[in-house]
């Protein structure tokens, strides 16, 4: 029985994590990124690339997740550094994680609302999108997860099986009707794996690097099952072997799903510059039916909503780890867990307000698409590697023995795979995404990090620097009712 049970609970995180990513879902969505840099080679080639990268990644930090399985994920593994340096480390990558997380909801529900309107845009000819609009359903689809998040915390688990087995049924029909409706019009191999793209104005290599964004997107976010690690048996196994899987699963998925949508799309000039989307407009080629069409993106819609909810569920929590550490302004508010609904409430609309907050820069400039989903890659991204360089810096010494353990000689070339894919991207996905910039046009993802920055200097040398003494001993979610106070923590932390 209790085999059966953990059975359950190691689904529905695997759930979890495979709906935070949403690989093809994600990858599919955001095609314009790749359609005009690079083209079906930056699509397929960028997801292997990425792909492979991001594994590395994922297999790098199993190790520190095995050795450490708290739900403080980045920030409390840098604990292994010296210890001179940890509260500032610890406080650096706690702000850029929880950065990460909150562009990440934004990512999803910018993603969804650009398909809704994809989809009110074919069933009304006439219908001229403006940006608030989107805008307005960005919100609704935000608030509508908050909801879902705050009045019915105890069917997410259902949820997220729920979201798995949708996403992986919904990958299957839609590449199965897809190939079946545009038979035998597919277009060449060629095409598909070789055809390459730039309308950047950006030399061909940076071109190609930059339509890297979209596959970095696709697999990204695996470290939700460390911020849900708490409600995992077993954490120290199980873990480390959901954090590779999904993205293992999500780089399959993704590609076969991508190599399907190139095989029957129509003139890609067309997909490029559709008002309905990239997306949309290749299942309308593959079924000539409009209604046809919105059947199929329903399924990858659905599954980018599944997306914002389980997002929005690990961000609160990363959230409320690093306030009940004291890395936030008001933290023992932040920290606080509802008495009745047994939820960090106060993080969770911290989280939305912040939503909400990057959705205003979708309303002033034209590449507020590739700015979002840059900001969410980037962060999250960097939060990854801290950790990593710190390990490798102290010659991957500075993890004790632990369940999952890489062999040396592998564990130094993904160590060094994964830093330099997250130095070379960090650089190059703060680039506008065309090389004639314009108050409008440049990527604001710079921007964003730079507010991110100055707000936690600020907040460092006004209450870190004095009180911050880096990660504390992970608390249950659900034990919680009151934050714990230094006198309940600081005997715990001597013993440990």
């Amino acid at each position: 029985m209790q085999g059966l049970m953990l059975m359950g609970i190691v689904r529905s995180m695997l759930g979890l994590a495979f709906a935070v990513l949403n690989s093809w879902t994600a990858l599919s969505a955001s095609l314009s990124i790749s359609l005009t840099s690079g083209g079906s080679t930056s699509v397929i080639w960028g997801l292997i690339t990425a792909g492979f990268c991001n594994l590395c990644i994922a297999s790098s930090l199993a190790e520190f997740l095995s050795a450490y399985p708290t739900a403080g994920g980045q920030y409390h593994w840098v604990a292994v550094a010296w210890p001179s340096t940890v509260p500032i480390l610890s406080w650096v990558t706690g702000w850029i994680n929880v950065a990460g997380w909150v562009a990440l909801v934004a990512t999803n529900s910018l993603l969804s609302s650009q398909l809704i309107v994809g989809i009110i845009s074919v069933l009304h000819e006439s219908y001229a999108p403006q940006r608030w609009h989107q805008f307005l359903i960005y919100i609704g689809l935000t608030v509508g997860s908050f909801v879902i998040n705050a009045f019915m915390n105890s069917i997410l688990p259902v949820i997220y099986r729920g979201a798995f087995m949708w996403s992986i049924g919904g990958f299957v029909i839609v590449s199965i009707t897809c190939l079946a409706c545009a038979s035998p019009n597919y277009n060449s191999a060629y095409f598909v794996f070789c055809d390459f793209v730039n309308t950047t104005g950006w030399p061909d290599g940076i071109a190609w690097l930059l339509g890297l964004l979209q596959g970095g997107l696709g697999v990204t976010a695996f470290d939700a099952v460390a911020h849900m690690i708490e409600e995992v048996p077993n954490a120290e196994i199980e873990g480390p072997k959901i954090m590779v899987s999904c993205v293992g699963i999500g780089v399959f998925t993704g590609s076969i799903f991508l190599i399907v949508l190139l095989f029957v799309a129509g003139n890609m000039e067309k997909v490029a510059t559709s008002a309905a989307g990239p997306l949309l407009q290749i299942l309308l080629d593959a079924t000539k039916s409009n209604a046809g069409a919105i059947c199929l993106l329903m399924l990858p819609l659905v599954c980018l909503v599944f997306a914002i909810i389980s997002v929005m569920t690990t961000s609160s929590r990363m959230i409320f780890a690093f306030a009940r550490d004291g890395g936030l302004p008001a933290s023992r508010f932040f920290a606080k867990v509802h008495p009745t609904l047994k939820l960090p409430l106060n993080a969770l609309i911290l989280s939305v307000v912040v939503v909400i907050a990057f959705g205003c820069i979708f309303l002033g400039s034209t590449s507020a698409f590739n700015a979002i989903i840059s900001a969410s890659v980037v962060a999250l991204d960097l939060s990854y590697g801290i950790p990593i360089a710190i390990n490798c810096l102290q010659g991957r010494r500075s993890l004790p023995e632990r369940k999952w353990k890489l062999p040396n000689a592998l564990g130094w070339f993904v160590d060094l795979v994964a830093l330099s894919y997250i130095t070379l991207t960090t650089v190059l996905f703060v680039f506008p995404p065309s090389s004639t910039v314009t108050g409008s046009s440049m990527n604001y993802c710079i921007a964003a990090f730079a507010v991110i920055i100055i707000i936690s200097v600020f907040q460092w040398f006004v209450d870190g620097r004095k009180n911050f003494t880096g990660p504390r001993v992970d608390i249950t979610i659900d034990a919680l009712d009151t934050v714990p106070t230094r006198e309940e923590i600081e005997p715990s932390m001597r013993e440990k």
